[in-house]
């Protein structure tokens, strides 16, 4: 069973159409890279399926579950938040709450979320500790145990990434989402951010990553999805699609990265 399946997205900005029917499914552990040149659909079809813009046509089912379809009425804020807890998804800039320390960062959401419960009124301390011990264990699984206090202007590039994708994980999300997770750090921050991502692979985490890294898709993912004027273009195993790409496409856009970087 697919943990999720997208099937024949569909969106417009005004007259321009940036997906174009795109359909695609993913397995537990699972990880995903989607490459492509800019514009080519890659940040919009993550927005759709996070539930951040809303895809003029198609269906996304969530463990056979159908959580959303453009032909429907339109989804309540209420049902559109229940299905964004299927979903974590760390952004290209960090939206870190700057009046907040690394920990209400990371416990906020899920503070949050658990008031909501009716249990919350009986057992508020014992769920606060739960809440705020898993916080502390996955900041310690990103190295950042020793920052917990501090505050995102006291932090690095790297270190507010890392911050962001604990985060992410707080909410225990059944696919983890990264859109260009290292495009808004310096190079020598890039490293550490790969390898948390790498990590997490290694703990069987679903993940879908929007990157231009590609030496990194080809080593941490199973998969590489390349997009190309808002259609998938090519699909299939690294070996497959970086190393011996069919798709004309998908050979230019290798081609010119190989260019660029001296290959």
């Amino acid at each position: 069973m697919a943990i999720l399946k997208i099937e024949n997205l569909h969106k417009s900005f005004g007259k321009t159409e940036v997906l174009c029917g795109v359909s695609f499914e993913i397995e537990k552990g699972d990880v995903v890279s989607i490459l492509g040149s800019s514009g080519s659909g890659k940040t919009t079809l993550l927005r759709c399926i996070n539930f951040l813009d809303r895809a003029d046509a198609g269906k996304i089912y969530v463990e056979d579950k159908e959580v959303f379809n453009a032909k429907l009425s339109n989804l309540s804020a209420k049902d559109i938040r229940k299905n964004q807890l299927n979903f974590g998804l760390v952004f290209q800039q960090f939206n870190l709450f700057p009046q907040y320390n690394v920990l209400d960062n990371v416990t906020i959401a899920p503070k949050l979320l658990a008031k909501e419960s009716s249990e919350y009124k009986r057992n508020k301390k014992e769920i606060t500790e739960k809440i705020e011990e898993n916080a502390k264990a996955l900041l310690e699984r990103v190295g950042l145990s020793a920052k917990l206090l501090n505050y995102p202007c006291e932090l690095s590039g790297g270190q507010q990434q890392r911050v962001s994708i604990a985060r992410a994980l707080a909410l225990n999300p059944k696919v983890l989402f990264f859109d260009e997770p290292t495009s808004a750090l310096d190079p020598e921050l890039t490293g550490e951010i790969l390898k948390v991502i790498k990590d997490l692979a290694l703990k069987n985490t679903t993940m879908v990553i929007v990157t231009h890294e590609i030496e990194f898709a080809k080593n941490v993912s199973n998969r590489i999805i390349f997009m190309d004027g808002g259609v998938i273009a090519e699909d299939g195993a690294p070996s497959e699609v970086i190393d011996n790409p069919k798709n004309e496409r998908t050979k230019a856009f290798l081609s010119k990265f190989n260019e660029l970087n001296g290959n």
